[in-house]
């Protein structure tokens, strides 16, 4: 039985596509910038980010946060 949940816009979405997602939009060097932490700056990987983030809860938050604020920017530019 799947529960809904709407009120939780990240149901339903990885952390891993989340992380892949803001690699691509934002490249590792940019997204080591705006959230500091040494997994995006030293020896960047997808494997060693989701280790990380999957044991560091203020990181992951951080890393939900900014995917969030993301997609809602690029959701209010489409509708410009």
């Amino acid at each position: 039985m799947t529960i809904k949940q709407p009120d939780n816009p990240l149901h339903g979405i990885t952390l891993e596509m989340i992380l892949n997602q803001l690699v691509d939009y934002y490249g590792w060097s940019e997204l080591g910038r705006m959230i500091d932490i040494r997994c995006f700056n030293h020896e960047p990987s997808i494997k060693s980010s989701l280790k990380f983030l999957r044991k560091t809860a203020w990181a992951r938050s951080k890393v939900e946060e900014l995917y969030l604020e993301t997609v809602r920017q690029l959701d209010t530019n489409t509708l410009d």
